[in-house]
Parts: C-alpha cells; sequence; structure tokens
C-alpha cells in the first residue's frame, strides 16, 4: 500500500511542464504555477487542470466560467517561481508582460496559450479536475519547455 507521501516522492522524479494558470473573475484577478495540465480530448478540444481545494485560487476558478494557461518557455523560471511563491494576487502581476485574453492574462514570452471555457468540475480526493473547453490555442516565441523535476525547474 502507498501513502500520500511516498506517491508525492515519486511524483517530484516524473518531469512535469510548468503553465501558468490565471483566472480572472470580475476584476480579481490571480495565476498559479501548475504542473498538472493535461490534454484531454481533440474533438471537442478539452484540456484537464487539478487544482486542490486550499490553493488560494480555487473559489475564484469555480466561479470564473473560464480560464487561460501559459506554457512556459525554458527562460521563464522567474515567472514559474512568482506565481508559485504564494504572494498576494497583485504582486503577482508587478512587472510581467502580459497580454489580454479573453478569460484572463496571458504571459508573454511562453511556448504556447490556451484559452478555456469551463464545462466541468470533478471533486477527487482533495483536490478538484477542472476540465476547460479550449477555444484559443496559439504557439508563442519561445522554442524551448520549462519543465519541473524533483524540486528545480529544467530546460527541454
Amino acid at each position: 500500500m502507498s501513502g500520500g507521501d511516498q506517491l508525492r516522492g515519486l511524483m517530484r522524479l516524473w518531469p512535469h511542464g510548468v503553465s501558468v494558470l490565471a483566472i480572472d473573475n470580475d476584476g480579481d484577478r490571480m495565476g498559479v504555477t501548475v504542473s498538472s495540465l493535461v490534454s484531454l480530448s481533440l474533438d471537442p478540444p478539452l484540456v484537464g487542470v487539478s487544482i486542490g481545494k486550499q490553493a488560494s485560487c480555487y473559489e475564484l476558478l469555480r466561479q470564473a466560467g473560464g480560464f487561460t494557461v501559459s506554457l512556459l518557455g525554458s527562460g521563464q523560471e522567474a515567472v514559474a517561481r512568482r506565481f508559485a511563491s504564494g504572494l498576494p494576487p497583485i504582486v503577482h502581476w508587478e512587472g510581467i508582460e502580459i497580454r489580454e485574453g479573453q478569460f484572463a492574462p496571458l504571459i508573454e514570452g511562453a511556448l504556447g496559450w490556451i484559452e478555456a471555457r469551463t464545462v466541468a468540475q470533478h471533486d477527487v480526493g482533495d483536490h478538484t479536475f477542472f476540465v476547460g473547453e479550449v477555444v484559443s490555442s496559439e504557439h508563442g516565441p519561445s522554442t524551448s519547455a520549462l519543465v519541473y523535476r524533483d524540486r528545480e525547474y529544467h530546460a527541454l
């Protein structure tokens, strides 16, 4: 049998792509670094992301109706660290070059961007799995991805 700590230790060794999920609900704007983004379907185009119920963005995401994802490029480690730091939301966006998306900001310089309308929410343990129907996806200028493995960021 395996416990949560044992699973967490193993999953730290599995490389994950790094993204910033952004939400804007009536001017309440947040971003959070995630490594749980997955492509679920191509017809219709769907993505999913798992967010802990204790996360500061959790309620905002539940209510927002949509979200954006900036898939970070290899040179954006500082951006990933900023949005993973737990700083107040207003501080996250200071000095970050963005452009407005349909649902929330998109971080410039990324490998790519996804804009999605939330179509389902599934409670799973201490997280909720949010399913988004992709309304827009676009390649960015970065040519290599930022990945996270064993508590460190790496260029790929």
